[in-house]
């Protein structure tokens, strides 16, 4: 066969991939409201996800498309999304950045025959009490979360007066006691606590609950507060002078809402993230590093683990369809369930029963200003105090199990 020849070939199998029908996927995200910072990250995520694997070929020799809608972070909105992009064709779903709304869409998601990847959901129920098959978490939990910070505060902050302002919706509320447990702080006589309105809190709202915080004899003020409810709480905090005489936690990190509040409010603040664009070269990960990398290239900012959340999502489905051969849910479900695999830092698994995707967490704390602004992008604001494997972190069959019987489920996912 000459070389003219090969070249047809090759030409005309690009074509041909080029003119098959599309695979969609639909991206169910904050385009509005409080966590529309986390949305847009995991858009962008996404988009270099798709063109990289349409690079390579594509799945099953037909390449990705995304078609998207915003939930506002809002369940019900999300729900109509579902069935909206379900309408269109979609292989699959993704998205979360609300607890609330990725519970809610993933279970018309499983209606309507489609799986539901959450993004950003820390919610203990996600795939706890609220699990279902067709519900897979890429991001850790909040008792994982709580074990890596608890152990931190326990050892460096013990015996130590703690007072919680709480988002008042399943993120929240798993967030918060699952923190109370790991740090001995469950007497709410002693470490007192107050639930701000999600959606919706005003500033007064936040206001009020940091001043009876300031009026307290607490040593550690924890805000289970996310995206931009986080960030108007802490400028808050900042203006009573509370960030200087409290140390400050707030469960789970992102660059997006350090970089809006900005590092001299949130300096010292101590959190948890499941990835930061410094992971790759902790973990010794290079394609880790090539996605900060190109990454930064495309958008002028490092990844946030937004991004890396929407981004591996899109990575892991394409390579369970290939594997299963089939982009169907039942096959793809197949070809998940305990699959373990290196993508952005060291090994993680997609556990089989409960779907909860098992990794390592990080508990940071953040930098000063001139550490910060060394960077090129001048967001260099974590610094990865404490880690926790995977295995250690996360729940046991055992304790999900309780966990399911508690809340009147069966325990196997359904």
């Amino acid at each position: 066969m000459n070389r003219i020849t090969l070249l047809a070939l090759g030409l005309g199998f690009c074509l041909t991939a080029q003119a098959a029908d599309p695979i969609t996927l639909g991206l169910n995200y904050p385009r509005t409201g409080s966590y529309k910072e986390e949305g847009l990250a995991q858009m962008r995520g996404a988009l270099l996800a798709i063109d990289e694997i349409n690079e390579a070929g594509g799945v099953l020799g037909r390449p990705l498309q995304l078609i998207s809608r915003n939930t506002a972070s809002r369940p019900e909105k999300a729900v109509a999304n579902v069935d909206k992009m379900a309408d269109e064709g979609v292989a699959m779903l993704f998205g979360g950045v609300s607890s609330a709304v990725a519970i809610a869409a993933s279970k018309r998601a499983k209606e309507r025959g489609l799986l539901y990847f959450g993004t950003l959901t820390y919610s203990n129920d996600t795939t706890g009490k609220d699990g279902h098959r067709y519900m897979f978490r890429e991001c850790n939990n909040a008792w994982m979360s709580a074990r890596v910070l608890g152990q931190y505060l326990n050892e460096n902050l013990p015996g130590k007066n703690y007072f919680y302002i709480t988002s008042d919706y399943t993120w929240g509320h798993t967030s918060e006691s699952s923190l109370r447990q790991a740090t001995g702080t469950v007497d709410q006589n002693r470490h007192p606590g107050i639930k701000t309105a999600f959606p919706g809190a005003r500033l007064s709202d936040y206001r009020a609950a940091l001043e009876k915080a300031a009026s307290s004899n607490a040593d550690v003020l924890v805000l289970v507060l996310f995206g931009e409810d986080m960030v108007r709480a802490m400028r808050i905090a900042d203006d009573l002078g509370l960030n200087k005489r409290m140390q400050i936690a707030v469960p789970n990190l992102t660059l997006s809402m350090v970089e809006l509040a900005g590092p001299d409010i949130m300096h010292g603040v101590l959190g948890t993230e499941p990835w930061t664009w410094r992971v790759p070269d902790l973990e010794g990960s290079e394609r880790g590093k090539a996605f900060v990398r190109d990454f930064g290239e495309r958008y002028q900012t490092h990844p946030s683990s937004s991004a890396a959340s929407a981004y591996s999502i899109v990575h892991q489905w394409a390579d369970a369809a290939k594997r299963a051969r089939s982009i169907g849910s039942e096959q793809v479900i197949a070809a998940m369930e305990d699959h373990s695999y290196t993508l952005l830092k060291d090994r993680q698994q997609w556990r089989a029963f409960d779907h909860q995707n098992v990794q390592s967490v990080y508990a940071v704390r953040v930098k000063p200003r001139e550490e910060v602004l060394k960077d090129r992008f001048k967001q260099d604001y974590f610094e990865i105090v404490h880690r926790l494997s995977g295995e250690q972190a996360a729940p046991s069959l055992t304790e999900w199990q309780e966990e399911r019987r508690a809340g009147g489920q069966p325990t196997r996912l359904q």
